[in-house]
């Protein structure tokens, strides 16, 4: 049987090869009434959802001709405006069945399906996703970092024989992996303190969330952009506590964890009434109420630790740094299923934002501490 992809490839081909019959001025446009007769003629082996979003994008056009190359971006699934313009514009050539009227699915497709209301606001924008998903690549980012965070956990609470405030103990703070202002010369730790956690209650907190939001957001939005948006939290969690809490370690995922989540937050608020969710009204207090005791928990540890000898306590700004990513970053990837990021002007606005704070931390690990002559306590 042909997959998508193949058949993909040969509508490209047949497009390719009749383009001079279909476009003998090389206008780069072709009619409507020839892609139409060239689909019914050829019996192009389609996805029913592709082959309706295609004749909608032709069919919508006033001047009943439609872009050759935006034939092929569509077809190839690449993230365009040819995706929205078809949904726009050709919403009723579309049929117009609900997905959760399907019946007989295997339980992969029930998955999926419950992907699709649980992530995608448009009722067309679930059909897409529904008929198109492969499961290739599948979503491993977010399972292989939580993967390597537990076993690093592991690892430390079987040598410290100790899993709770694991902070505390000297061995644990001496870790490569830890970062500390201190340290701020190994540029490695901006990153890898990511796999460190105060104690369990940290670890089981931020692998559910990242389990529960992060996997269904990657098979919706992909490996590239939800990856993209994890470590731009990270990062922004290490290199804001070198600007706000010069004196303070940080640990833990809580940086990406709350970009993923923060984004998936905001992106149900501002797509309210299209979102098809159970008891979502319920579920965003649950998680809001749940984010805000974990935000608590930090502050508390951060300023009020029970051996104050055993010096700063992992700083808490990780959380909210993490938490602007996400709404300014992450919603507009979150908002942009099947767009090309790069064609908007407020994605190279939040790009070049995050840009300059980068080199204005970069600049201020290098130089502030000494002109501000902030004297760091020694790194354990």
């Amino acid at each position: 049987m042909r997959s998508s992809k193949d058949s993909s490839h040969v509508v490209s081909l047949y497009l390719g090869c009749f383009l001079f019959q279909l476009d003998p001025e090389n206008t780069g446009f072709i009619a409507v009434e020839n892609f139409t007769s060239l689909v019914e003629h050829h019996e192009l082996q389609l996805d029913p959802s592709k082959l309706d979003m295609l004749l909608a994008l032709v069919q919508s056009n006033e001047d009943g001709q439609v872009c050759y190359q935006e034939l092929i971006e569509l077809m190839s699934s690449k993230r365009s405006s040819s995706f929205r313009r078809a949904i726009a514009n050709g919403r009723r050539t579309l049929q117009r069945e609900i997905l959760l009227d399907e019946t007989g699915l295997g339980l992969y497709k029930r998955f999926v399906r419950y992907v699709a209301y649980e992530i995608l606001p448009c009722e067309t924008d679930r059909r897409w996703y529904f008929h198109q998903n492969r499961l290739c690549p599948p979503p491993v980012f977010i399972a292989i970092v939580t993967i390597v965070q537990i076993i690093v956990f592991m690892c430390y609470g079987i040598m410290l024989n100790k899993w709770v405030l694991q902070t505390y103990q000297p061995d644990f703070m001496k870790s490569p992996l830890v970062y500390h202002p201190g340290h701020r010369a190994q540029v490695w730790r901006f990153f890898s303190y990511m796999f460190m956690h105060v104690g369990l209650e940290q670890l089981g907190f931020n692998a559910l969330l990242q389990l529960m939001i992060g996997v269904p957001l990657e098979m919706v939005h992909g490996i590239l952009r939800i990856s993209l948006l994890y470590m731009a939290g990270v990062l922004a969690g290490s290199l804001t506590v070198s600007i706000t809490d010069m004196r303070a370690p940080v640990v833990g995922g809580s940086g990406g964890v709350y970009a993923l989540c923060s984004a998936h937050l905001a992106n149900v608020v501002m797509n309210w009434a299209g979102m098809r969710c159970p008891y979502k009204l319920l579920r965003m207090i649950l998680a809001l109420v749940c984010m805000s005791s974990e935000v608590g928990r930090a502050v508390w540890l951060r300023f009020s630790p029970p051996l104050p000898s055993s010096g700063p306590q992992p700083s808490f700004m990780a959380h909210l740094s993490g938490a602007v990513v996400g709404i300014s970053m992450g919603l507009l990837i979150l908002r942009s299923y099947e767009e090309s990021l790069q064609k908007q002007c407020s994605w190279w606005v939040i790009v070049f934002s995050f840009i300059t704070f980068l080199l204005f931390a970069i600049f201020w690990n290098i130089f502030a501490y000494d002109l501000l002559g902030v004297q760091i306590p020694p790194p354990p």
